[in-house]
């Protein structure tokens, strides 16, 4: 979950609430939804949230969503913006990143805290919609140093180009530099752009930005030192440039509110492709249509439709009331441009529910024939972890979801294999995050990664999981089978095939279920040092000695040995 550093004393400015202790500010967060997770050496809050709530990476949107919930802003805000100025030209880019949006914002107050604030919303935004910027990149420049070329339309004074550039062609110096290089040399000299190399390196053309006076950006690497910005800059171009318009339009907006919110003026840029010109950034505001049955259904209370209105308007959304084909009553939402989570009217009745107070809601047993009570697969997993926890275990809860490097290619499985793990896994069409692009289709690898996250923790650490693993199967009705399963691991220096073994003999004493383990060959355990795991004459999984090229992969330097299955076999 992205975690973004908050400095309480900006938050009491930007809210205008001075008198709100930092104790209260954290209730008032955690009402919101987002969870203090501590403080940094500076004395900044981590607050760490749900990734779909983009426009809360910065302080300022933070800020924005408490003025709401205080009552001080209602309703839809968009910001004025002036008329264009500056026009960035599209001429021959390349396939792999063909889409260039951008902002002029003017009259910005950049002193250090504004400064970190936006470094922050721009690298929180390439981690999680840019996809570490190989969907969208963002580049900041200083406008007073840049230099329009003579524009294509005469109601436009200024313009820079967007184009491709060969790998050895013009020169600039990059950021963090003195020296003049030719991109290709930036990918190999220079330490964002090792980074980053990937992103471009196999183009036979790279993206480059021009005004007149040359080359001053090469996107998605590092912009040029010539338009560095710093804290005596009042005037920014912004531009972004990535492989879909839709998320880099909408990673402006979220900065163009961001610097709004600082007392800036946003200015349009319009972006001239050869088929088409596009105005932006696009603050155009959405709609949905959300029925009063739906709110009352979903919320379990009963609202008049001035409640609802009114909850939308301190939600940040505008709505009105009106009428169904059907007659029934529905509302008519406005969304504001910078909420790129609202995709479903129950993301709409999720605004109105918080604005009322999740807290607020009082629990009512639903109007039903019967009473529920715990399955019998939670009664299982209970008994289970029960066990696992009496013999040392700490229990773990991992996300389900995972990377295809994490789950197969860390572990020296490839999908398809004969082994355990290596299912073929269902996918994640359009993921937020290049770490959660699937479901897991076994629990081993995120307990490792958890081993690679706790290298500073002393040893031993024994830990366990019982939790969901999934795979594509087109005999089920969603295409996806999924089921429950075992996971252990055994951190220390002395851990052996024996160890896990003994785990997993002591888990089968106690559900009644007979243990055997015939050797078997496995590419994430030692050749010779792993078994399969049957119970009860039914092959279920696999325990041994993790392979050192796995512990390598995950910087273990210990022993770990190991063992999954799935639960359902203890029954």
């Amino acid at each position: 979950m992205p975690v973004v550093d908050v400095d309480p004393d900006e938050l009491r400015t930007l809210t205008g609430h001075g008198e709100k202790d930092d104790e209260e500010l954290k209730d008032d967060l955690f009402a919101l939804g987002l969870e203090y997770e501590g403080e940094t050496e500076d004395g900044e809050m981590q607050l760490e949230f749900a990734p779909d709530r983009l426009d809360r990476l910065s302080v300022e949107g933070v800020a924005r969503s408490l003025r709401y919930q205080y009552g001080d802003d209602r309703g839809v805000y968009v910001p004025e913006t002036n008329d264009a100025d500056w026009t960035i030209e599209v001429e021959d880019v390349p396939d792999e990143r063909p889409y260039v949006t951008g902002a002029v914002v003017r009259g910005v107050d950049l002193d250090e805290a504004a400064l970190d604030s936006l470094i922050q919303l721009q690298e929180k935004l390439h981690a999680t919609m840019g996809r570490k910027r190989a969907k969208g990149a963002i580049g900041i420049h200083d406008l007073t140093m840049l230099k329009g070329q003579t524009a294509t339309d005469d109601d436009v004074g200024n313009s820079i180009t967007y184009r491709g550039i060969d790998p050895d062609g013009d020169r600039f110096v990059p950021l963090d530099s003195d020296a003049e290089m030719t991109p290709a040399e930036v990918l190999r000299s220079h330490p964002t752009g090792e980074t980053y190399a990937p992103l471009v390196e196999e183009h036979d053309r790279y993206p480059a930005i021009y005004d007149d006076i040359g080359l001053f950006s090469f996107p998605p690497v590092i912009n040029g030192r010539r338009t560095e910005v710093s804290t005596e800059s009042r005037n920014l171009f912004v531009e972004l440039t990535g492989t879909d318009q839709w998320t880099i339009d909408h990673m402006c907006t979220i900065i163009c509110y961001a610097l709004d919110a600082r007392g800036a003026t946003v200015e349009s840029v319009e972006v001239d492709y050869p088929d088409r010109t596009l105005v932006r950034p696009d603050l155009g505001v959405r709609s949905k249509t959300v029925t009063h049955d739906a709110v009352e259904r979903t919320l379990g209370i009963d609202l008049g439709p001035d409640e609802v209105v009114d909850l939308l308007e301190r939600s940040g959304l505008d709505g009105e009331t009106a009428e169904s084909a059907d007659g029934d009553l529905v509302y008519d939402v406005e969304i504001p441009p910078y909420r790129v989570d609202v995709l479903h009217p129950v993301d709409v009745v999720d605004d109105v529910g918080r604005a009322y107070g999740f807290n607020d809601l009082s629990p009512r047993y639903p109007d039903v024939g019967t009473v529920g009570g715990r399955h019998e697969r939670s009664n299982l997993e209970d008994a289970a972890r029960e066990v696992l926890v009496g013999l040392g275990f700490e229990d773990m809860l991992n996300f389900h979801m995972i990377s295809e490097a994490d789950n197969f290619e860390r572990m020296n499985v490839s999908p398809g294999d004969d082994v355990l793990g290596a299912d073929e896994p269902a996918t994640i069409k359009n993921p937020y995050s290049e770490d959660y692009t699937m479901l897991r289709t076994w629990a081993l690898p995120s307990l490792l990664v958890v081993l690679e996250n706790n290298t500073h923790r002393s040893y031993p650490q024994d830990l366990a999981e019982i939790g969901l693993a999934a795979h594509v199967d087109e005999s089920e009705n969603t295409g996806v089978a999924e089921h429950r399963t075992v996971a252990g691991v055994l951190a220390r220096h002395d851990a052996s095939y024996e160890d896990a073994k003994a785990r997993l003999q002591a888990v089968a004493r106690n559900f009644d279920v007979e243990l055997t383990t015939p050797a078997t060959d496995h590419p994430s355990f030692i050749d010779g040092r792993a078994a399969e795991v049957v119970l009860d004459g039914r092959s279920v999984g696999v325990v041994g000695e993790i392979h050192p090229a796995v512990l390598v992969d995950h910087d273990l330097e210990l022993p770990v040995a190991a063992f999954e299955f799935r639960l359902d076999a203890l029954q």
